[in-house]
């Protein structure tokens, strides 16, 4: 499976939650490196999750972008999965 396949899949069920706003973060020049791949809002709460393929890690410095997210309040995760996706939020549905 691809990872836009998941990335679609969270977004359209992100997005489908009361209160939640989710986006796709795109790398680039302008984006501090590792910085995760969904952001976002559910009840007043950040969001920061990394997408991976089944199987996959994140890389040492998209554990720390995790880290320092987590560190200041947001909810975070790694996510290869929509039962991954609902198992972070499900103190939020």
């Amino acid at each position: 499976m691809k990872e836009s396949t998941i990335k679609d899949d969270v977004l359209k069920y992100l997005n489908s939650l009361p209160k939640c706003k989710a986006i796709k973060i795109h790398g680039n020049a302008y984006t501090e490196a590792g910085t995760p791949d969904i952001a976002g809002c559910i009840q007043g709460r950040s969001f920061w999750i990394e997408l991976k393929r089944p199987g996959e890690e994140p890389t040492v410095i998209q554990r720390k972008r995790i880290r320092e997210w987590s560190d200041a309040g947001a909810i975070t995760g790694v996510a290869e999965s929509m039962d991954d996706i609902k198992r972070i939020f499900s103190l939020y549905i």
